[in-house]
C-alpha cells in the first residue's frame, strides 16, 4: 500500500424528505446569498425546486436561479454562472440534481474566485479555491455529491475533461433516494453503470498489497449486481435504490482508491464519445469497459481473474488464469445488457467512420501529447484498436 492523506469533509444528509433541510444546511455552512443551479424539467415539474426554494426561504436566504444545465455540461452555462454569481454576489452554490449539475455548479465555484479562464483547471491546474458548493442529489451515479472533481464539456472544439482539487468537496449533500424513484429504467442503469466504472477504475491497480480497499471494492461491486436488478424490476424499491445511492457515493469519495494507483483509462477514452455523441456517459461507458479491460487484460491477468473469481463467481483455472479472466469481463458485459445497457457502436449510437476524429480528440485535443496513461499507456495506435473492438 502507498502512502496517502485522505480529506473528505462532506456532510452527508441521507433519508427521506431530507431536501427540506438544504436552507439549513446552506446557513450551517456559511450561505448568505444563494445560486440555485439546476438542469430542467424533472426538477421544476417534481415540485423538488418548490421545496428546496421554500426551505431557503425558511432561513431568510435570498437566491437567485441558473438552470438549463445539460448532460455532459458545457462550458458556456459555466462562464453565465460565473458571470452572474459576480454580478449578484453570490456566495454559495446549491446544485439540485445529478452529477450534471453539480459538477457544473464546482466549475461555477472555483472560476468565481479565479482571475483567469476557469477552463486552466480542466487543463491541469488543480483547484485550490472556490466558493462552497452543496448539493440536492437526484441520481446515483457520478458520486460527485462527495468527490473532488468535475468533468466539463468545452464547446469550441468538444472536449470533455475533467478537473480536481479539494476545494470543491461539496461541503453538504443531501441524499434522499426517494428523489431517483421516477427515473426512467434506462437512466437508472446507466448510472448504476458509471458506479461500477468508478469501483473497477480504482481495482484495476498496479500498487501491490492493497486487501483492504480491494475488499470494499468487490463488495460495492456485489451489492451493484445485487441491486440493480431488484431496482430495474421495481423502480420504486426505496431499499435498493437507498443502496445504490449510498453505494454511489462511496464509490467515487476516495474511501475506496486510498494507497493504490488507477486506472481511468475507460473514463477518459468513453469521454470522447459522450462529447461526440452527447450519449449518457453511463451507456458509453458500458460499451467502453469491456473493450478496454480486454485490452488491458495481459498487463496482469491476475488481478482480473480475481475480481473475476471474487464478484462473479468464476472458477480460477490456475493453469489458464487468463480464461477466467476473459470469463470475468464477459460476465460484466452480460450484466450491463442485462439491465439494458447499449453493448456496441451500434446500440451506442457511435459510427465506427468517426475513429480516426475519436482517437484523435483522445490523444492530441486540447494539448494531450499522444498518449494516455492509467493501468497502462495507450499510445493513438492502441486507442484505435480499442474503439475498434468496440464496433
Amino acid at each position: 500500500m502507498e502512502n496517502f492523506e485522505f480529506y473528505s469533509p462532506t456532510c452527508f444528509v441521507f433519508g427521506k424528505s431530507t431536501e427540506n433541510r438544504a436552507g439549513e444546511l446552506v446557513k450551517r455552512f456559511g450561505g448568505s446569498k444563494v445560486l440555485i443551479h439546476y438542469g430542467g424539467g424533472s426538477v421544476v415539474r417534481s415540485g423538488l425546486l418548490d421545496r428546496v426554494k421554500a426551505s431557503l426561504d425558511k432561513e431568510s436566504i435570498p437566491y437567485i436561479e441558473l438552470g438549463g444545465v445539460k448532460p455532459n455540461p458545457r462550458s458556456g452555462l459555466v462562464y453565465e454562472g460565473i458571470d452572474l454569481c459576480k454580478k449578484e454576489n453570490v456566495d454559495f452554490i446549491l446544485a439540485v440534481g445529478g452529477g450534471s449539475t453539480i459538477d457544473s455548479s464546482k466549475a461555477i465555484a472555483a472560476g468565481v474566485v479565479y482571475d483567469g479562464d476557469f477552463w486552466d483547471f480542466y487543463q491541469g491546474k488543480r483547484i485550490e479555491k472556490a466558493l462552497p458548493v452543496g448539493t440536492v442529489l437526484t441520481i446515483a451515479a457520478a458520486g460527485s455529491e462527495g468527490s473532488p472533481d468535475s468533468v466539463i464539456t468545452k464547446e469550441e472544439g468538444m472536449f470533455k475533461r475533467g478537473a480536481s482539487g479539494d476545494a470543491i468537496r461539496p461541503k453538504f449533500s443531501i441524499l434522499n433516494p426517494e428523489l431517483t424513484q421516477t427515473l426512467p429504467p434506462y437512466q437508472t442503469a446507466a448510472g448504476i453503470t458509471d458506479i461500477i466504472a468508478h469501483l473497477y477504475e480504482r481495482y484495476l491497480t498496479n500498487s501491490k498489497e492493497v486487501e483492504v480497499t480491494d475488499r470494499l471494492i468487490e463488495g460495492l461491486l456485489l451489492t451493484m449486481i445485487h441491486e440493480g436488478p431488484r431496482v430495474i424490476e421495481d423502480p420504486n424499491n426505496y431499499e435498493a435504490r437507498a443502496n445504490i445511492m449510498w453505494a454511489g457515493t462511496v464509490a467515487h469519495n476516495h474511501t475506496c482508491g486510498v494507497g493504490r494507483s488507477q486506472d481511468w483509462l475507460s473514463h477518459v477514452i468513453e469521454h470522447e464519445l459522450s462529447a461526440l455523441y452527447d450519449c449518457a456517459h453511463g451507456a458509453g461507458l458500458a460499451v467502453t469497459m469491456p473493450a478496454v479491460f480486454t485490452y488491458e487484460l495481459p498487463h496482469d491477468v491476475m488481478r482480473f481473474a480475481q475480481v473475476a473469481v471474487r464478484v462473479f463467481g468464476c472458477q480460477m483455472d490456475f493453469a489458464h488464469p487468463e480464461v477466467t479472466a476473459k470469463q470475468g469481463i464477459e460476465a460484466l458485459r452480460n450484466f450491463l445488457i442485462s439491465i439494458g445497457m447499449p453493448e456496441d457502436f451500434e446500440s451506442l449510437g457511435a459510427d465506427p467512420d468517426d475513429i480516426p476524429k475519436l482517437v484523435h480528440a483522445l490523444c492530441r485535443g486540447d494539448g494531450r501529447d499522444g498518449t494516455i496513461s492509467g493501468f497502462v499507456t495507450l499510445n493513438e495506435d492502441d486507442c484505435t484498436k480499442i474503439y475498434k473492438m468496440m464496433v
